[in-house]
């Protein structure tokens, strides 16, 4: 690559994965010499970009925080706001932006200096998000340290609860972070078990990047998402519940009370329909049906009705 600007940003774009790059392989990429790569490194640093070299037989460079934000364009108060809206929609599985903001907010937090990274953190920890549906939350400083070792291509360990509540040590091969709009998933091959697994990321702890790096497998058969679905599946193996409820309140209330996988359809002003199929668990649509806070009525199906019939006694013999 003979354009040096041109070459200058591919190089930045490299750096800004959260890895460390040896310069024989950042040259391969490049397609130009070692020495050519640690010129356009000093060049970089010129610019106020702060890159790290390391050195040694596996030493690279990689880009660290520094002192100052690089010249993003951005002042101190616009990069404490993207970095907390990030931390929002990673955090709490906003669809549609949920995946961009991990991979976004793990490019800024690297170059963030400490000062404005304890800003964000405080202005974080000092607010409590309205949100819908049972999703879990997830800490972003979780979701960032995984997809820096999925782009990195990093083994991973880190602690495990099972649904059970069974708490395991793993080391893994992380692929891919999935996003179902309420949760959170790794898709990543579980060197313990020597095989394929899915976790769920809200019950993820201390993740550490190992800093030993691993030759990409074949994913199994339809990739991560696939994969993934599949497993869930055979996990929950919940029958199809074909949902008839009728409520009496306007559509909108309604739907500001369900997630959004359960959309209400309005029979009048002041009234609404839910004609729906999903694989939630009685138990789960049963409390979520309480929290609409209006009069209701289950016509389906069956199950459903038996446990609220159960659950409403029992609820009932509790406040004697």
């Amino acid at each position: 690559m003979t354009d040096t600007p041109a070459r200058l940003l591919t190089l930045l774009s490299l750096l800004q994965t959260p890895r460390e790059w040896p310069g024989s392989e950042l040259a391969e990429r490049l397609s130009v010499s070692p020495r050519t790569i640690r010129r356009d490194i000093d060049r970089l640093r010129e610019l106020g970009y702060p890159v790290e070299a390391s050195k040694g037989a596996v030493g690279g460079y990689r880009l660290v925080a520094g002192a100052a934000l690089p010249p993003l364009v951005l002042d101190d108060e616009e990069a404490v706001a993207i970095a907390v809206g990030l931390r929002a929609g990673a955090g709490h599985a906003i669809e549609g932006v949920e995946e961009a903001s991990v991979r976004a907010l793990a490019k800024l937090e690297q170059v963030l200096p400490s000062r404005l990274r304890h800003r964000v953190s405080t202005l974080q920890n000092a607010t409590i998000p309205l949100t819908r549906g049972d999703g879990a939350t997830v800490a972003p400083s979780t979701l960032t340290a995984l997809a820096g070792a999925v782009t990195g291509q990093e083994k991973m360990r880190f602690g495990y609860r099972a649904g059970d509540g069974t708490e395991t040590k793993r080391l893994v091969e992380p692929y891919r972070l999935v996003s179902t709009g309420r949760r959170w998933y790794l898709v990543a091959y579980d060197l313990g078990r020597e095989d394929w697994r899915t976790f769920r990321v809200d019950r993820v702890t201390d993740p550490f990047a190992t800093g030993a790096r691993f030759a990409p497998r074949e994913l199994p058969a339809g990739g991560a998402v696939e994969y993934m679905t599949r497993s869930m599946g055979r996990a929950h193996a919940q029958p199809e519940l074909a949902l008839e409820v009728d409520f009496a309140a306007p559509a909108s209330f309604v739907a500001a009370r369900l997630p959004a996988h359960l959309p209400p359809t309005p029979t009048g002003p002041d009234s609404c329909t839910l004609r729906a199929r999903c694989t939630d668990s009685v138990e789960w649509v049963a409390v979520r049906l309480a929290l609409v806070d209006c009069d209701f009525t289950i016509l389906a199906p069956d199950p459903l009705i038996a446990y609220v019939r159960d659950l409403t006694g029992r609820l009932g013999a509790s406040v004697r």
